[in-house]
């Protein structure tokens, strides 16, 4: 199989890393060549040079986001899909196409009512990738992912480093997922993949934020920071908006239709393996 890759950020970087074998060939795009030499495990391609990789893709995985005007790939690449060979799709969307539903759960079938621009973005792009699809005749997945930790991005790296924040919004909680387990889920989708579905991709546990600062603390031996007010705690307006959705995240669809597994199934079993693995120290 050959597989590309637009847009070869930190989750599209973990499967290659897990899964890279699997593939005859890889090609990866990016925007600079000089990012070419840090791309050692795939064949670099720059985004305006990618059609015949395209041509001869059998898998496409897109982990680029939309800008402020559409989906830049189906935008640079709206002819070469016509032809394109490709008969598996998967795109890389995020939980934020729901909205906000003051804690309530929601699954795949819950009606989207995006609430920021860059979600928004996000919902269009699932919509303008499913007709793409419909039109080659390949088979879409939408894998809609939570909030994503994993090594270098972690609570434990940021107590380290100083940067933790406990933030008390009550009632407020958040879905994560270890970028490992978004990896697998690519693979299972590959694998086992059904004719084109929206999964959610993220952990069984939603939880408040501050609980996540908590536990890695205790597994670093450390006090936890200081507890900050949502209302008076300076924030960026990128941060402050996270905190405007409130929902949890139902992961209960893969599950039952791929007999998916996650290896970290909460952000605890996530730390403890990240902490195993030196994150932290």
């Amino acid at each position: 199989m050959n597989l590309l890759i637009f847009g070869y950020g930190y989750s599209s970087h973990a499967f290659v890393a897990r899964y890279g074998d699997i593939f005859s060939t890889i090609h990866a795009t990016t925007r600079s060549a000089d990012k070419f030499a840090q791309m050692d495990d795939v064949t670099p391609v720059l985004f305006t040079d990618a059609a015949e990789a395209l041509s001869q893709a059998d898998i496409i995985l897109v982990s680029a986001p939309p800008d402020a005007e559409s989906d830049p790939v189906l935008r640079h690449y709206v002819d070469a899909f016509e032809t394109a060979p490709a008969q598996r799709m998967i795109y890389l969307s995020t939980v934020g196409v729901y909205g906000d539903h003051q804690g309530a759960w929601v699954d795949e079938d819950t009606p989207c009512v995006p609430v920021a621009e860059r979600s928004h973005a996000r919902l269009s792009a699932e919509q303008a990738w499913t007709e793409c699809a419909a039109d080659m005749g390949a088979e879409l997945d939408i894998l809609r992912l939570s909030g994503i930790y994993g090594p270098q991005r972690n609570a434990l790296a940021n107590l380290r480093e100083g940067t933790a924040r406990r933030i008390i919004k009550p009632g407020q909680v958040f879905n994560r997922i270890h970028v490992a387990d978004i990896a697998d889920a690519i693979a299972a989708c590959i694998a086992r993949g059904q004719p084109g579905r929206i999964y959610n991709v993220t952990d069984d546990e939603p939880a408040p934020p501050q609980d996540v600062v908590e536990y890695a603390a205790t597994l670093l031996g450390m006090a936890p920071p200081p507890e900050r007010d949502f209302a008076t705690t300076e924030m960026t307006p990128m941060a402050r908006s996270f905190y405007g959705e409130n929902k949890r995240v139902s992961n209960k669809r893969i599950k039952s239709e791929l007999g998916f597994e996650f290896a970290h199934p909460t952000y605890r079993e996530g730390l403890q393996a990240l902490l195993a693995q030196g994150e932290g120290r």
